[in-house]
C-alpha cells in the first residue's frame, strides 16, 4: 500500500504497517475462517472492529491470492431492499474471469436491465450493483448467492453493524439469511456489529435462527504498554516526544478505546518537529479536536427534547454514573420526575449517546463529553 502523510490512520484501513497489533485477534478471526467457521465479532463501536477485519482479509489475500473477500457495512442501510442494494455493490462483478468479462458473463447471469454502474464515492473506481423492485429483493438476494457459488472460489464476507437487520420493517429477515450461510459452500461470514446485547441476543438465544452458528469472539482494548509502542515508534520518526507517563494519562482519560486515542496521536503528530509533549500541548490538541466537531455536537444536542438534553448535561457532569434512574441522581441533577427521566435514559441508550461500562453509564463520545460540560 502507499505511504500515508500521517501514520495514525482514523478511518479505514492503510495496511499493516499503520496498524497496531492484534495479532491474536487477527490469527483466531483467519483460523476460524479457514476451518471452515463463521464468526460473530462484537466490541462498543470505534474499538478497531473494521480494521481487524480488514486486516485479517490483507494477509488472507496476501497467503491465499486466489479468495475473494468482501467488506459490507449495512449500519445506513433501511429495509431488506436496501441489504441486497449494498451486497450487490459488493460482490458483483469481482468474481468473473477475464474471459466471462469478455463474454458479458454478468449481462447473461444477470437480466440485463437490472446491472448498473456507478463510481464508488472513496476509491473512484468504477462499481457495478443490481437494479430491482423491494418487491425482488430475495429473488434477486438468490441471483447474488447463485452468482457467488457458481464462482467455485473461496470467500469470505464481513456485514459490520450486522444488528441492523433487526430493526427492518421486514418480517423474518435472520431466518432467512440463515438459509444462505447454511447452502452456500465456499462462503464464510463474519457477522459483526456494536450492540452488543442485540448481538448476543441474535446469536446466543435459542429463539433466534442464528442460535449457536457462529463462534464468537470480542474485541477488548489494546494493550496499554503494545499501543505506547506504537505510537512512540511513528511519533520518533517526527521527532515528537511523547513519555510512557502522559501517554498512560491519554489511556485511562479516555478508557482505551482505540479510536479516540488514535484521533489524539494524530494530532500530536501534527506538531512541529521535535516537540515535546507535556500536559499543556496535550490539553490543546484535545480542545482543538472538540473544536472541529462543535457544529457536529451542537446539531445532535439541538435534536434532543428538554428532558434529553439535561440528562445528557447530567452524566457528562458526573463523567460515569451508577444509577441513573435512581432518586438520588434525580434529585441532584435537578431533573424532573422519574418516569421522564426513564423515557430520555432509555432514548439516549438506544442511539448510543450513553453507553454501559462495568463502573456505570458514560456518555459515549468522550470528545462529547468534554463539550458537553462547557455549555
Amino acid at each position: 500500500m502507499s505511504k500515508i502523510d500521517n501514520p495514525f490512520v482514523m478511518y479505514g484501513y492503510a495496511g499493516p504497517e499503520y496498524f497496531c497489533d492484534r495479532k491474536d485477534e487477527t490469527q483466531a478471526l483467519i483460523e476460524s475462517l479457514l476451518n471452515g467457521g463463521n464468526v460473530t465479532l462484537m466490541s462498543p463501536r470505534r474499538m478497531g472492529k473494521t480494521g481487524l477485519i480488514l486486516n485479517a482479509f490483507h494477509q488472507l489475500k496476501e497467503q491465499y491470492p486466489e479468495v475473494a473477500c468482501f467488506y459490507v457495512d449495512i449500519f445506513a442501510t433501511r429495509s431488506f431492499s436496501d441489504f441486497v442494494s449494498v451486497l450487490s455493490k459488493a460482490v458483483i462483478g469481482q468474481l468473473d474471469t477475464p474471459l466471462q468479462r469478455a463474454e458479458g458473463y454478468l449481462a447473461r447471469f444477470f437480466q440485463s436491465g437490472q446491472i448498473t454502474m456507478s463510481v464508488d464515492p472513496i476509491t473512484g473506481l468504477p462499481q457495478w450493483g443490481l437494479s430491482f423492485q423491494p418487491t425482488e429483493a430475495q429473488v434477486t438476494l438468490d441471483k447474488i448467492f447463485a452468482y457467488i457459488a457458481q464462482s467455485g472460489r473461496t470467500c469470505f464476507i464481513a456485514i459490520d453493524e450486522f444488528q441492523q437487520i433487526a430493526k427492518y420493517e421486514e418480517k423474518n429477515i435472520e431466518a432467512l439469511l440463515r438459509t444462505y450461510v447454511q447452502s452456500v459452500p465456499n462462503v464464510r461470514f463474519i457477522f459483526s456489529g456494536s450492540k452488543q446485547h442485540l448481538m448476543f441476543e441474535m446469536f446466543t438465544s435459542p429463539k433466534h435462527p442464528f442460535y449457536r452458528s457462529t463462534e464468537c469472539q470480542n474485541l477488548g482494548t489494546l494493550a496499554e504498554s503494545v499501543y505506547y509502542d506504537f505510537a512512540q515508534a511513528k511519533l520518533e520518526v517526527k521527532h515528537i516526544q511523547l513519555s510512557a507517563e502522559l501517554f498512560h494519562e491519554i489511556y485511562q482519560r479516555f478508557d482505551g478505546v482505540t479510536w479516540f486515542i488514535q484521533v489524539i496521536l494524530n494530532r500530536l503528530y501534527r506538531l512541529e518537529e521535535g516537540t515535546k509533549v507535556d500536559g499543556t500541548i496535550l490539553q490543546s490538541c484535545i480542545e482543538k479536536i472538540i473544536r472541529s466537531q462543535e457544529d457536529n455536537y451542537r446539531n445532535q444536542y439541538k435534536l434532543l427534547t428538554q428532558n434529553q438534553a439535561k440528562l445528557l448535561c447530567a452524566i457528562a457532569r458526573e463523567q460515569c454514573v451508577k444509577e441513573p434512574l435512581s432518586g438520588q441522581f434525580i434529585h441532584q441533577s435537578n431533573l424532573k420526575s422519574s418516569s421522564s427521566v426513564q423515557r430520555a435514559f432509555q432514548y439516549l441508550l438506544e442511539e448510543e449517546f450513553v453507553y454501559s461500562t462495568d463502573a456505570g453509564y458514560i456518555i459515549y463520545d468522550r470528545f462529547m463529553a468534554l463539550w458537553l460540560k462547557t455549555i
